[in-house]
Formats: C-alpha cells, sequence, structure tokens
C-alpha cells in the first residue's frame, strides 16, 4: 500500500514548510486528560499524535467519515462519531488501537459530546424530548443521551440541548456547557445577535439549576473547566477573532491568554496538568498558561486510498439536453461535461472534459458546431466546439473535433443561443444584460441593457430569437417591477427599440415564437387560482398574434380550416409544378443544390398597435405548469401540468376543444420539438427521453458517458465557483467590508489536504462564515442509513430501567392513537415483533427498516397484571416530528385558553408559507372569532415570503357593520383581523420571520413579546454545485427600509423582554406566552375603559 508522509509545522517562531510538506485541515483536535497524546482528525480518520509532535498514529482508517474524538477521563479509550454504517455514530476504541465499538444504533445522527466517568459517554442526538419540556419539536434541539462504552440501552441525560459539556473536575454533579437558542450556520463569525452561544453552569443536586456565566453579545463557546475547578477557559469573539479566554464561574473577571488575529481558535481542550490544546488555521496548538502558544510538530504516515482520477461509466444524471438539426443526435451535460449521445444506439461522444462546469448547449442550426456555456479560470465564457472535417455529419462519431472561445472578456457570459441563420450568438452578459456576438466579425453589441431585469439564480433568464433572426423575446422587469415580469420585444440590431407586449401588472414570461414568427406564446399567472399567502399561482399559456391574417385563421373552426387548407395546398400544387417546368426548361438545378437549398425566411412584419387585443388562453384549466409547445398548425397545445405529484403531458386539442393527458408522471423540464413537430425531447430525472406525439409513448434515450471524476479538482473548482458566485451576487457589493480576496488565499491552501465532502463543506462554511452573515454556509448530504429507524408515536418514560419500555404518554394522532387499544401512560410495551426488550439493551436495532411497516406490539399493562398484543406501522422521525409539533401547538393553546378564560386566543405561524398563512387565516377568522384578543406567535418560525399578507390580516380597521332587522351578521373588512393582537418573537425566528414582527410593529398593529430576534431577513438562494451532494448559500436580495437601513444584522427588539429560563423549559412553564396572554388582557381592558369614557 503506497504510504502518504506529510510532515507538520514546526514550533512557533521557526520557518514553515512548503504546504505540501505538512498536513493542514487537521480538525476537532483533543488533548488527553493526562496530557500525553492529542486526538485529532485528517481526512476522515482518526489520528492520535504524542503532545510534543511527531509521527501520528492512524487510529481508524476505511472509507467511511470519522471524527469528533472525545477521551474519556483515565485517557484509556476516545469515542467518536462514524458514518460506516451510513449515519453518523458513536463509536468507542481504546486509546492505542483496535477494533472499534458500535454504540448507538439510530439511523440520525449521534455525537458524541464527553465522557461522564471512564465508562459511560455522553452523545447529542434529535431522538425526543422529556414530556414535559417545552421546546420547541425541531431536529436543531438535540437531546443529550448517555451509553456505556460496552453499548446498551442509551438513557437521557438532558431533553435540554447542552453543547460542548465539560464536568467538574472533582464534582461530576455540576457542568459548564455551551446552549443552543436556535438556528444558525454554526461557523458564522464575528455576528452580535441574541442567536449566538452563551456558556452556562448546571447544578444537579437532585433538582438541577442553571447559571448563565457569560453575557457577551457575541459568541462564547467551548468551555473546559481548568484543572483546579476554580475557574474555566472558553472561546468568544469578544476581542475580535475567536481566541481563548479563562474566567470565574460568577464574576466578570474575563482574561484573554491567545491574540490571535485572522483565523478563528477551534476545538479547546485541556489536560488535568493544565496544558490547553486548541485548532488554528488547520493545525494544532499547545499552550501552557503565562507561556506563548505553540504549533504542534505533526508528521502523518498513513495508507493513501487518494484518487485523482476515477474512470467511470455513466448512464443517468443529465442535466440538460438539445437536439441537433437533424434529429439523430442529442447533446447533453452530465455532471458539468457536455457529451452528445445518438438517438438510436448508445453510442455517446465526450465533447468537454474538465474538472469545471459547462451548460447551457445548443447545436448551431447547420449541425455542425455545438455552443455552451464553461466557468474556466473564474468566470463563465462562451465556447464553441466544431466538426473538422468536411465529411463529418455527426459528433457521436466525428473523427476530430475543435474547441474555440467564442467571448473573451471578463464579465459573465453564457447561456449562448445562435440565430436561426446561424450567424450570430445572442447571450447574457452580467446574467442580465442581452449581448449579441457576430460569428464572423466578432463584433459584440448590447440589445437589452441589464438594467430591465434581475437574476436571482443563474439560468431564470428566458429569451428566445426570432425566426428571421431580427428580433428577440426576453422577459423584462422594467424599473422596480421584480414582482410583476412581463415579456419585452428587442429589435436584435442594438439601437434599443423594445416593446414591452404584456403589462399585465402580473408575472408573464417564457415566451417562445410560433407559427412562424407570427405570434407568441407564454405563460401568465393573471387567470390561475393564487396562493393564500405570497407563493405565487396557478399559471396558463396565452398566444398572441403580431399578425390579423394569423389570428383569424387560428381561430377558425374545424370545418372553415379544412376548407382553407385544401384551396392552399391546390394553389402550392400549382405554383410548384410551374416552377419545376420552368427549372426543367433552365437546366438551373440539381440534386446536389436541391439538397443544400434552404427555404427563404422573410422578414416579419408586426402589427403591435392592437396585439393585446389579440390574445387568446391555450389552456382550458390553470395549474402548475412546466413547458409548452404549440403545434406547427397551431391546432395541438401540448404542455406539463403538476395536479397530483410530479408533471404529467397533456394536449389540448383546440378544434376539436379536447383535453386529456398524453404521457402521466413524465416529469418537468423542457420540451424540444423535431422540425416535424412529431416528437419531442426532454431531459427529465437525469433521463433523456423521446416523447411521440401522436401515439403517447415515451422512449429512453440510452446513453454510456466514460466520465472521468477528478475528485480533488473538482472540489478546486467548486471552491472557486462558490467564492465567486459570493463576489458577483451578494446583497451588497462591498459585502460588508470583507477582505473576501484575501479569505480566498486563507482557505485555499486547505483544498489538497481535504478528501472528503463533510470537510469540504465545513471549510466552506469557514470561509462564508467570514462574511457575517445569514442564510450561507455550506451543506452535504449524505446518503443515510440504508434502513430508517421507526418511530412508535409514544413518549417514554426516561426513568425506567427496567425489561421493556414504560410509556409516558401516548401522542395523539399516532399509530397506537388511531386505534382502538387498551394502552395507556404506565403500560410497558415488552416485545416488538416478538423480540423481547431487554432491561438495559439497545431496542433501536428493533425498529430498524420498519417505517411504513407494520409492527407487533406486546404490551403489558402492570394496573390490572395484562397482557396483550397490538398491530401498528411505525412512522418516521419526521412524522413525529410533525405529530409534536401538533401537540406544542395544543399545549400553548390550552394554556392560553386557561390563563384567559377563553378570552385570548393563540395562533402559531409554523412557516412563512401559503399552508401555514391558511391556519392563521381559518384561526383568526374562525375559531377565534368572537375572543376579545389573541397572541400571534412566531417563535421558532424559519422563514419563507409572507411578511405583507400577515400584518394586512392583522391591521384591520372596522369600519362598517352589516345589521339587517337589527341583527349584527358582521363587519367591514370582513377578511381581516379586527381586534388587539401582539406578537411572540424568539432568537430562532429567521430570515421572514425576522421581517414580520418587524413590519408589524413598523406599522404600529401591535406590540411584540419574547426575546429579540437576530437581524436576518435577506432572500436567498441556495445553488446545489455539479456534485448534487452540496449546496451553499447566498443572501442576495437585502431588504432596506425608508430609512435607508438593511435588516440584515440589525436586531428586532421586543417590546416586552422575556425569556424562558432552562428550569422553565424543562418544567414546561412558557413565561414568554403567559406574558403575551397578560398584555392581551391588559389590551382589553384599557380599550373597554376608553370606549366607555367616550
Amino acid at each position: 500500500m503506497k504510504k502518504l508522509i506529510l510532515s507538520g509545522a514546526v514550533l512557533l517562531g521557526t520557518l514553515s514548510l512548503q504546504a505540501q510538506d505538512h498536513p493542514l485541515w487537521m480538525r476537532y483536535c483533543a488533548l488527553s486528560p493526562d496530557g500525553k497524546t492529542i486526538a485529532f482528525t485528517y481526512q476522515g480518520d482518526i489520528f492520535t499524535v504524542p503532545v510534543q509532535g511527531g509521527k501520528a498514529s492512524q487510529l481508524t482508517s476505511n472509507a467511511a467519515y470519522d471524527s469528533y474524538p472525545v477521551w474519556s477521563p483515565d485517557s484509556k479509550h476516545i469515542a467518536f462519531a462514524s458514518d460506516r454504517m451510513g449515519s453518523l455514530d458513536v463509536f468507542v476504541v481504546a486509546a492505542e488501537g483496535g477494533i472499534p465499538k458500535r454504540l448507538t444504533t439510530p439511523s440520525g445522527k449521534e455525537i458524541p459530546i464527553a465522557f461522564q466517568n471512564d465508562s459511560t459517554v455522553l452523545f447529542s442526538a434529535s431522538l425526543q424530548p422529556s414530556v414535559t419540556d417545552l421546546q420547541f419539536p425541531s431536529g436543531i434541539f438535540t437531546q443529550v443521551y448517555k451509553v456505556g462504552i460496552q453499548g446498551g440501552r442509551p438513557q437521557m441525560f438532558s431533553s435540554l440541548t447542552m453543547e460542548n459539556i465539560s464536568f467538574h473536575p472533582f464534582d461530576t454533579t455540576q457542568w459548564l456547557y455551551q446552549d443552543k437558542k436556535g438556528y444558525e450556520d454554526p461557523w458564522r463569525k464575528h455576528e452580535k445577535a441574541s442567536i449566538t452561544r452563551d456558556i452556562w453552569l448546571c447544578q444537579d443536586k437532585g433538582e438541577r439549576s442553571f447559571e448563565k456565566l457569560t453575557d457577551y453579545a457575541g459568541e462564547d463557546r467551548n468551555p473546559v473547566w481548568a484543572p483546579d475547578g476554580k475557574s474555566y477557559y472558553y472561546l468568544s469573539e469578544e476581542k475580535g477573532s475567536f481566541n481563548v479566554f479563562q474566567r470565574t464561574p460568577g464574576k466578570n473577571d474575563a482574561r484573554q491568554l491567545t491574540f490571535h488575529t485572522q483565523n478563528p481558535v477551534r476545538f479547546l481542550s485541556v489536560s488535568k496538568n493544565g496544558t490547553l490544546c486548541y485548532g488554528l488555521d488547520g493545525e494544532i496548538y499547545t499552550l501552557v498558561p503565562g507561556n506563548n502558544p505553540k504549533k504542534v510538530n505533526i508528521q502523518i504516515v498513513a495508507d493513501n486510498n487518494n484518487r485523482d482520477l476515477i474512470k467511470q461509466i455513466r448512464n443517468s444524471g443529465a442535466t440538460d439536453i438539445a437536439l441537433s438539426p437533424n434529429h439523430k443526435e442529442v447533446a447533453f451535460i452530465l455532471r458539468g461535461d457536455v457529451y452528445v449521445t445518438s438517438v438510436e444506439y448508445e453510442t455517446t461522444r465526450r465533447i468537454t472534459n474538465t474538472p469545471e462546469q459547462e451548460r447551457n448547449i445548443q447545436f448551431s442550426p447547420d449541425g455542425r458546431h455545438l455552443a455552451y456555456s464553461s466557468e474556466r479560470n473564474g468566470i463563465w465564457q462562451i465556447y464553441q466546439a466544431s466538426l473538422c472535417n468536411k465529411e463529418d455529419k455527426l459528433f457521436t462519431y466525428a473523427e476530430e473535433i475543435k474547441e474555440e472561445r467564442l467571448i473573451n472578456s471578463n464579465i459573465t457570459s453564457f447561456e449562448p443561443q445562435y440565430s436561426p441563420d446561424g450567424k450570430e450568438i445572442a447571450f447574457l452578459e452580467d446574467r442580465t444584460c442581452i449581448r449579441v456576438l457576430n460569428l464572423k466579425s466578432r463584433q459584440v453589441r448590447t440589445v437589452m441593457d441589464g438594467k430591465y431585469q434581475y437574476s436571482y439564480s443563474d439560468g431564470d433568464q428566458w429569451f428566445q430569437w426570432s425566426p428571421d433572426s431580427k428580433w428577440i423575446l426576453s422577459d423584462y422587469i422594467g424599473i422596480g417591477g421584480w414582482n410583476n415580469k412581463d415579456v419585452v420585444l428587442l429589435n436584435a440590431d442594438g439601437k434599443g427599440e423594445m416593446h414591452n407586449l404584456t403589462e399585465s401588472g402580473y408575472t408573464d414570461g417564457s415566451a417562445s415564437w410560433v407559427l412562424g414568427g407570427k405570434a407568441m406564446i407564454w405563460f401568465s399567472d393573471r387567470a390561475g387560482y393564487r396562493s393564500h399567502g405570497s407563493w405565487g399561482a396557478e399559471t396558463d399559456a396565452y398566444i398572441m398574434f403580431f399578425d390579423v391574417e394569423a389570428y383569424e385563421r387560428f381561430r377558425m373552426n374545424k370545418e372553415d380550416l379544412a376548407l382553407l387548407e385544401e384551396a392552399e395546398k391546390e394553389k402550392k400544387k400549382d405554383e410548384e409544378d410551374a416552377k419545376k417546368k420552368k427549372e426543367k426548361e433552365s437546366k438551373k438545378s440539381s440534386e446536389a443544390d436541391k439538397e443544400d437549398k434552404q427555404e427563404e425566411v422573410k422578414p416579419l412584419v408586426f402589427d403591435l398597435e392592437n396585439c393585446k387585443d389579440r390574445v387568446i388562453r391555450l389552456t382550458v384549466n390553470s395549474s402548475f405548469m412546466g413547458d409548452g409547445y404549440l403545434s406547427p398548425k397551431g391546432d395541438k397545445f401540448y404542455y406539463q401540468a403538476a395536479f397530483e405529484g410530479d408533471f404529467d403531458l397533456w394536449v389540448h386539442d383546440l378544434k376539436e376543444g379536447s383535453t386529456k393527458i398524453l404521457a402521466k408522471g413524465l416529469g418537468g423540464g423542457r420540451m424540444i420539438p423535431d422540425k416535424k413537430g412529431e416528437n419531442i425531447y426532454m431531459c427529465t430525472g437525469g433521463k433523456l427521453k423521446k416523447v411521440d406525439l401522436e401515439k403517447g409513448s415515451t422512449k429512453d434515450i440510452t446513453f454510456n458517458a466514460f466520465f472521468d471524476y477528478q475528485p480533488f479538482k473538482e472540489r478546486e473548482y467548486i471552491f472557486d465557483h462558490v467564492w465567486q458566485q459570493v463576489k458577483d451576487k451578494f446583497y451588497v457589493t462591498d459585502l460588508q467590508g470583507t477582505d473576501w480576496t484575501g479569505y480566498k488565499e486563507v482557505y485555499r491552501k486547505f483544498l489538497p489536504h481535504i478528501n472528503n465532502n463533510y470537510d469540504f463543506a465545513e471549510m466552506l462554511s469557514e470561509m462564508l462564515g467570514e462574511l457575517n452573515a445569514s442564510h450561507t454556509g455550506a451543506r452535504y448530504s449524505n446518503s443515510g442509513a440504508a434502513l430508517a429507524t421507526a418511530s412508535l408515536g409514544v413518549f417514554l418514560d426516561d426513568t425506567y430501567l427496567g425489561d421493556g419500555l414504560k410509556i409516558a404518554e401516548i401522542i395523539a394522532k399516532s399509530p397506537l392513537a388511531a386505534i382502538k387499544t387498551e394502552a395507556t401512560a404506565g403500560c410497558i410495551i415488552e416485545k416488538i415483533d416478538g423480540q423481547p426488550i431487554r432491561k438495559g439493551e439497545d431496542y433501536y436495532p428493533l425498529l430498524e427498516g420498519k417505517v411504513g411497516r407494520k409492527m407487533v406490539l406486546t404490551i403489558y399493562n402492570p394496573k390490572n397484571g395484562k397482557r396483550f398484543t397490538e398491530t401498528v406501522k411505525g412512522i418516521s422521525r419526521s412524522d413525529e416530528n410533525e405529530l409534536l409539533y401538533k401537540r406544542w401547538v395544543e399545549r400553548n393553546r390550552k394554556m392560553t385558553e386557561t390563563w384567559s378564560n377563553g378570552r385570548v386566543g393563540y395562533v402559531h405561524i409554523k412557516g412563512m408559507d401559503s399552508p401555514s398563512f391558511r391556519t392563521l387565516y381559518s384561526e383568526l377568522l374562525g375559531r377565534y372569532r368572537n375572543v376579545d384578543a389573541v397572541v400571534i406567535d412566531t417563535r421558532h418560525n424559519g422563514g419563507g415570503w409572507l411578511h405583507d399578507d400577515v400584518v394586512t390580516l392583522l391591521s384591520g380597521k372596522e369600519y362598517q357593520q352589516f345589521v339587517p332587522r337589527g341583527q349584527y351578521i358582521g363587519s367591514d373588512p370582513f377578511n381581516k383581523w379586527l381586534k388587539p393582537s401582539c406578537m411572540l418573537i424568539c432568537e430562532d425566528n429567521y430570515s421572514n420571520a425576522c421581517g414580520t414582527p418587524w413590519v408589524y410593529r413598523e406599522l404600529g398593529i401591535g406590540k411584540l413579546v419574547g426575546a429579540p430576534v437576530p437581524g436576518t431577513m435577506t432572500a436567498v438562494w441556495w445553488e446545489q454545485q455539479i456534485d448534487p451532494s452540496l449546496v451553499f448559500g447566498i443572501p442576495q436580495v437585502g431588504c432596506r427600509d425608508m430609512r435607508g437601513q438593511y435588516s440584515e444584522n440589525h436586531q428586532v427588539e421586543p417590546d416586552i423582554a422575556v425569556y424562558n429560563s432552562p428550569e422553565d423549559q424543562v418544567k414546561g412553564n412558557d413565561v414568554q406566552l403567559k406574558t403575551a396572554v397578560e398584555l392581551m388582557l391588559k389590551t382589553v381592558e384599557e380599550n373597554k375603559n376608553k370606549q366607555a369614557s367616550r
């Protein structure tokens, strides 16, 4: 086996070796309690090295990802997390090596936190909170469990989320931890907001008490006790970047110990002899308080299983498609490379072979060229591949293909589109400016200035050449019309002529030329059913005619059209006969001439004055539509519509007036017709498809694509791409003062040392975290466990230690609640599918793979001594979380009703989306129509786009009543809330759940109650990479108030600040909600007194 030898950096103050000579991106370093050994993660494996440095020992070696090492107090064992079984589980291994033992088996994510003692490991997992805990049910808020190093049944240690637990060196009944108040990317830096972490002291003297030890507005993390137990060390950004601080519990005597400036200190640990260890800039340091930090010199000798090139053959994963003019081959994109394959055979030709990304492919009209975009050297440009030999007719079988770069600029240029005459290429410059390249002169001209469009995500722009190559149809927002897009007609001569064709105030776009350029079809939501909330509407397809004669012809009935076509056919035959006779006499034509001769395209002439009166709706029913295609004769319209699940292909016969499904579940994607309109070609679900429009039959276009997977080069490309995308699209051009160019070099050096996507996503998140912005960071999604662990939908008594599982509560609407069962709280589940649940044994394997499957539960009722069985279906963890959410809402509703004696209503807005708005509307104007006031709870809302709808609904002012014959039957406005309200907020509100409370108060509707909300009101684009397991976010649309201040990083403060303490949370005491109810009761009384005094 080939060995990888990397030599670490020398002690502080000496010269560093070259990057390839020492390992970087060593993460999660942890110093053993005896102070002799450092464990750390490198390239997905666990290593140990003497604290003085030297040769590191490889503790784990496999294809899985191993990380998060944690030492036992006696320094004999290391617990770590590994995905070798699919999802991250906790394992333990002897410090000197050996076979790791698996300690946890659920299919979620379990991460070791600390050892409680030499034989017990604490780990975090999102399994289930305790029955009394009022925490919002979300995977963000994990619980802490403990398990022995020999395995067995996990026991709950804390329902309250606790991170980085550090037990007191002499008293394990007290420990330090960092809190987690909600969601934000963990690698974000320099944030000062309510969401940032604080350090707490928990003491368990029979009943747990909690003391908050830090109050800095930014991040305080990673506490560890000093060996004497009188003070603690921690990481803080209080003085700039993360550094090590020391502090005494209960005192404000923080003392800074390290003074690093550019990079954050991470992963703090301490030994019993007082030596500190931490990570910095991908390397490992030690520190003896009172001395200078020392960089640990590390040499890694490990099996080198990294491969620069992995050759593969792929037959799925296509993401784009182009059809050749002769319909014999299609081009497609596969993981960023261009390929061409035969329509009839599997023969596939690779056109590009780069670790970078190509996209936006199109054949030239003569089929001898392929244009595409490629992002090379950090910039998107237009390239063209061409057949070199005249004898070659197809790319699939060509002997030689030549590539050339068509655009040579320093501005992003992509989405090339050949003009129908093949003389020019239109493309997008800087994402929105439409420009045209003349292929002969290589001159470039502007057709539409970029200020008339806005690109939210790459590929969201649409334009199309006219058949005569003189005009372009495009999407258009004009000035300020982002939410009311139109269709514009552009003169391609570059002289600025443009005509807004729709001007509807709705959303219009994706226009295509039809009927030889005499009309266009486009999509509009002007007639569609609108979402109850600002989440779009169903759409329809329309046709607009630029020619009166074509309009009248289109409107003919089937009989009149048949008579006209017969007359035209006779006339055309007479003209062809006369032409043939003339050619025969002059002998001017030959067979070769006929092959090369192209049909003349006449310049289009438009009658635009009354074109808006010549509009016809093509679809009978509005729907969520994909692409559409009008047949050459204009008698049939084919379109994709989604009513149930995936897109179906429909056909509407415009002459018969009939509509039917042509292909069920075909999927979405652009539809490309052949010249005769007999077939369409699509790329959908990673496959290439050919659809016969007469029969409705679908055929897969199979391909065998040789693909060179270059993981290191691909990650290098993605890194550069992410960096450039942020530079181009971040919501303010100065990137909030971030030295983005400098940080590119800081983080780029780690790329040769990263061989997996866990580390890669984390490194990207560290770089993106320098922006101090919301909605960013990178995410990696692994395939997960092959068999998901089922849930039973019951709360278990976490204090019960006997055989079986003791039920504490059956969750409403869970599998057991849905049947007539004798099971109640206090019953014990003794067996699952006949397998006994033994005391102390791990029972999760009995639930493995049982989601959606029937299980037989053997249940014992100790109250009456009866045993019985129940058959239920296991549910997923997400389904159980939904049940827990409904339980959480119902509990809050009942508490509100109790505290207010039924006078105050309660509604929680789960997300800023249409379903949540429907719930809000229904509850306010239905259930709570006759209460005196309402509490609107937005806590733990992750955002969306609903602020204006929410505040409009809550801002009603009664101006008249409906009173027939003295009976009051309603008020105006009848579709708004007319009574007092207040809004509950917390640190975990995000994005639009920051914007909504801000607007609510800005418009003076009511008061905000609870904890401050971090300033996160920006619109994000989460971009999937060419490696589809990776995404990253760019906050790119900032929301700025009328005073010129952006919402981003400007916290929304409550009118009445109130916090739920840890004690309140675990006991189920919602102080925030109670304060809001009391405010509403007070407001109602004040309003009554005001009315009485008038």
